[in-house]
This record gives C-alpha cells, structure tokens and sequence, in this order.
C-alpha cells in the first residue's frame, strides 16, 4: 500500500513538474520572438509571440494549484533567465561576461536549493 502511494505521488509531482518545463519553454520561446517582432510590426512572430505567452501562463495555471507560488515562480523566472541568456548568446550573438556566467550559475543553484526543500 505504502509503495503504491509513493508511486502515485511520485507521478503527480513529476507530471507537476513537467507542465512547469513546458510552461518555461513556452515563456522562453516568446521571449525569444521579440527581437524578431521588431516591435510588434512583424505579425507572424508576434502572433506566435503571444500563443507563447499565454500558453505559458495558462500552464502555470495548473503548476501554482500543485506548488507553492513563490517555488514556482522562482523555478520559472530563473530557468527562463538562464535559458534566455545562453540562447542570446547563441542565436544573437549577445555577449555574457564571466560575472554573468557566475551570476547565472547561481541563479541555478539557488533554483535547485528552493525546489530541493
């Protein structure tokens, strides 16, 4: 009985989780159409813009009803942070010092201490 039940959660909390990585894929993702948006005067990329917008919000919906807000909320920013840096890096060319490679690195690991308690 016990091990069903740890089962059972164990699945929840995954499936939780797994909505969250979605949801910051889809934030990430509209993020990432805004410089080619240009303004909003570019309607392919700001009508994709705003599905992942709120496709994004829409998923958190469900993710804040499982976990604390600030838990996800803090997951969510600070991944998005950390995604959206490196994929400026790769795709636009942006440059990230090493202060904010460290800076990065911690955002990470501050995630990681706040869903680990």
């Amino acid at each position: 009985l016990k091990k069903s039940l740890l089962k059972i959660i164990f699945w929840k909390v995954l499936k939780t989780y797994l909505i969250l990585v979605v949801a910051i894929f889809c934030e990430v993702a509209g993020t990432m159409l805004l410089p080619i948006s240009q303004n909003f005067t570019k309607i392919i990329p700001t009508v994709f813009l705003a599905t992942f917008y709120i496709c994004a919000l829409y998923l958190l919906t469900f993710v804040v009803n499982k976990l604390p807000i600030a838990i996800v909320y803090a997951t969510w920013s600070g991944l998005g942070i950390f995604t959206v840096a490196i994929l400026g890096y790769v795709f636009f060319n942006q440059t990230l010092s090493w202060q904010s490679i460290i800076g990065l690195f911690l955002i990470v690991i501050g995630v990681i201490l706040v869903n680990s308690f």
